[in-house]
């Protein structure tokens, strides 16, 4: 496995002092921050990366121990230990580089010669281990989010190799048919449900659907981050949903009402007289639910004053009329 360059992740020189590590983390941090790239999982990889390069290097202990040994510090005094009884030296990090190695029960072999299987960490830990959680992208319209519903999605899970029993490895040997990996791609069909008032950036999770476990270990969980589609007639924010709603110019004159959509069908939305284009109206609750409870966002209409077209000749003469009323009152 390639070492990670931390210096380089941040983009300083190795021997850049802590308030430049600090105002290069900082000035990434604004670049790449999750809360200012939604739904970009590239941002949200080098987001970690960052976050992981700047836990090491702000921290002068563990800065030294990288600088010796690269992204293998933790087991610095593992090394140390191997390098005083003259089993070698393990530079990893002090170019830039790291040894390669065929596989990680490669790596696990090397480590078990050097210090045996105990107090390597749980890195290469041989017992049972839960697999990893994963993330996937899911497309969830206005009226899903609105309602709830039920998806069926396709999935390419990893279950358990069947030769190696999900360890990598058969006897002493990396298994041939996993390379090591411990596991083999499936197709699968999953039925996932997506509750009510889901928003952008919302995550689903669904259990036991992620990655397979090490040596018999329970499955990790399966992460779907909610990106929201554009609806035709609400925009939303937050739990509130807003939209425009036509209002014939005698209706806005006289009052009356009109047809409001909602996510719930149609409502009668009265229209005091001498309504002004571009005035809003707050309906309670009419907005998204919130998840986990029942309390739900607010629906604003703005009015759109449609002016008549094609008017007859009695049509004109009444606007003829007012015309002259309202020049009188000036």
């Amino acid at each position: 496995m390639a070492g990670k360059d931390y210096y380089q992740i941040l983009g300083v020189k190795r021997d850049a002092s802590e308030k430049e590590i600090k105002q290069a983390y900082r000035r990434l941090a604004r670049k790449f921050h999750p809360d200012l790239n939604p739904g970009d999982k590239s941002a949200e990889a080098k987001f970690k990366e960052m976050n992981e390069a700047y836990q090491v290097l702000s921290d002068p202990e563990k800065r030294k121990k990288y600088d010796r040994y690269g992204d293998q510090w933790e087991y610095a005094d593992q090394f140390a230990e191997a390098e005083k009884q003259g089993r070698g030296r393990w530079d990893f990090g002090q170019r830039g580089t790291a040894y390669e190695y065929g596989g990680a029960g490669d790596f696990e072999d090397i480590l078990s010669s050097l210090f045996g299987d105990a107090g390597l960490g749980s890195r290469v830990r041989r017992g049972p281990q839960r697999g990893q959680d994963i993330e996937s992208t899911i497309e969830v319209t206005l009226e899903e989010a609105y309602h709830g519903s039920t998806r069926a999605i396709q999935l390419q899970t990893q279950e358990p190799c069947t030769t190696c029993g999900g360890t990598g490895r058969v006897g002493n040997r990396v298994c041939t048919v996993c390379k090591g990996a411990g596991g083999q791609v499936t197709p699968r069909r999953l039925e996932v449900k997506i509750p009510p008032g889901v928003r952008d950036g919302s995550r689903i999770r669904v259990a036991g659907e992620g990655a397979p476990g090490y040596a018999g270990g329970s499955k990790g969980d399966l992460y779907l981050v909610v990106k929201m589609l554009p609806h035709r007639v609400f925009e939303r924010k937050g739990d509130d949903l807003h939209t425009e709603v036509p209002v014939p110019l005698t209706t806005a004159v006289l009052g009356g009402e009109v047809k409001l959509p909602t996510l719930n069908g149609h409502v009668a939305l009265k229209i005091p007289s001498e309504t002004q284009n571009g005035k809003v109206f707050r309906l309670a609750r009419k907005g998204m639910p919130q998840m986990g409870n029942d309390r739900r966002g607010n629906l604003f209409a703005k009015t759109r004053v449609v002016l008549p077209t094609d008017l007859t000749d009695e049509e004109k003469k009444l606007f003829e009329r007012l015309r002259s009323l309202r020049s009188n009152q000036r």
